[in-house]
């Protein structure tokens, strides 16, 4: 069976509903970003849903992008100012939060991510996967080679 035959649709929108962007995934999970860019950008960790494949998006002429890095970007609805999506600048990895999913609250919580940068003022609960910084980017770079 084709993996995509398999997976689910999901819809997502910004606050002012101008973007939808659309998915696909299997078993949707959630994982938290503790970056010092993520927290600055949201006010808070990053809660995101990891897209091998870049989503449908409607009403992309509301999409602003940032060069939030030499290596990302992030874009935002330029109506309401809504957190879209965060991706890399070569190939088609999105990290998109999950609140823009109304399913999003019931998605298996998976793993957190820079942990090292993460406050000490906040503690999730869930038993989840954890990866340094210095981690990830040592798997994004065994990855790429």
């Amino acid at each position: 069976m084709d993996k995509d035959a398999s997976a689910q649709r999901f819809q997502g929108r910004c606050l002012c509903g101008a973007v939808t962007l659309t998915i696909r995934a299997e078993q949707p999970s959630m994982d938290v970003c503790h970056c010092n860019i993520c927290r600055r950008w949201g006010g808070g960790p990053l809660m995101s849903i990891e897209q091998h494949d870049a989503p449908d998006i409607r009403g992309s002429e509301h999409v602003g992008i940032y060069a939030s890095s030499d290596w990302a970007e992030r874009g935002f609805c330029k109506q309401c100012g809504t957190h879209l999506f965060y991706r890399l600048k070569q190939g088609s990895f999105h990290a998109i939060p999950v609140g823009l999913f109304d399913e999003g609250g019931s998605w298996k919580f998976k793993q957190q991510i820079f942990i090292d940068q993460k406050p000490r003022n906040y503690q999730f609960a869930d038993q989840t996967t954890v990866m340094t910084g210095q981690e990830v980017f040592d798997q994004w770079s065994a990855s790429q080679g």
